[in-house]
């Protein structure tokens, strides 16, 4: 039994540490390799003498103790549409927000780059769309939240990776401590006309049903959440700390007793629970309003010179 018990864990343990070591040292696969001699080391101790499990905890203690080291930071190279987080100074109703990101996209990698201010009167807010954004399986999606104001305007909350400039996204990496955690909030011409016009993604926009008091809550909490983030940064996690995961933390300030849910792991079927809880506004079956929410044909549709947000909107609209 204590021999199937070791090598299960040196098996196990292999994997991970093996994976980790991977991710965390792109242009330094020597280290891999040291670590693959450390653990035919183990083996060769497990057949020669009665020191195997000395050697599997000394080498489990190191790289535990190097894994604790990985800690987040706030001076990395980042890439430009996450280089920089909300944060937000609340006086009353009257909320300011910096590092507001409203680039004009030439192309899915290029755009022209503006970070702004704004001053939001919470008493101004009209409603909240919950954005599904999909670009592959229909099972999984990216989760935006957008806020409307009755100025007309809307900010867009995001959770996302926190890239370095020279990195691009890895589910794997994900889960390795790989990339920090980032809240970007934005105009709708910039964040969501990215995904439908220039990622080409199937984009679908839900109004939520909420009470002035749930959408005043919920929007304070993001700018709470974007103030933690410049404070503190987090490492992102694919499963416990994605975009998905934080908004129903989100949601938990406003129903406590919210349980858990498989969309919280497939995120592209969110619509049907938030529908089950009766959250989402629309008539008909859920497939008649997961009809009505596509907005991606008419996003691409918009013309240059108009309201990007009121077009989207616009469901009387042709689609082209």
């Amino acid at each position: 039994m204590k021999s199937v018990l070791f090598w299960g864990l040196l098996i196990l343990g292999a994997a991970w540490a093996g994976t980790a070591l991977w991710v965390q040292f792109p242009s330094a696969r020597w280290v891999v390799g040291l670590f693959v001699l450390a653990v035919a080391g183990v083996i060769w101790l497990r057949l020669s003498s009665g020191w195997g499990w000395a050697g599997l905890g000394l080498l489990s203690a190191l790289l535990a103790v190097w894994y604790l080291t990985l800690t987040p930071r706030q001076d990395r190279d980042w890439a430009p549409d996450v280089a920089r987080i909300v944060h937000g100074e609340v006086a009353g109703d009257q909320v300011t927000l910096h590092n507001l990101r409203a680039f004009r996209w030439q192309t899915r990698d290029t755009a022209e780059q503006t970070w702004q201010s704004g001053v939001y009167d919470l008493r101004q807010l009209t409603g909240a769309d919950m954005i599904t954004s999909v670009w592959s399986s229909p099972d999984i999606a990216h989760l935006l939240v957008s806020f409307g104001f009755a100025d007309g305007r809307h900010v867009v909350f995001s959770v996302e990776i926190r890239r370095e400039a020279d990195e691009k996204f890895s589910s794997l990496g994900g889960f390795f401590r790989q990339f920090e955690l980032a809240l970007i909030a934005a105009d709708e011409a910039d964040i969501v006309k990215l995904r439908s016009n220039f990622r080409g993604e199937d984009v679908r926009l839900y109004p939520l049903r909420l009470t002035p008091e749930q959408l005043r809550a919920v929007f304070l909490r993001y700018v709470e959440l974007g103030n933690e983030l410049n404070r503190a940064p987090r490492f992102y996690n694919t499963i416990t700390s994605n975009c998905t995961t934080v908004v129903w933390h989100l949601v938990k300030v406003l129903k406590p007793d919210l349980g858990l849910d498989p969309s919280l792991l497939l995120s592209g079927r969110l619509p049907d629970w938030l529908h089950r809880l009766g959250v989402l506004e629309g008539s008909g079956s859920l497939a008649d309003i997961r009809e009505q929410a596509r907005i991606s044909t008419r996003a691409q549709a918009a013309p240059a010179e108009a309201d990007f947000s009121a077009w989207i909107r616009e469901t009387g609209r042709p689609a082209p």
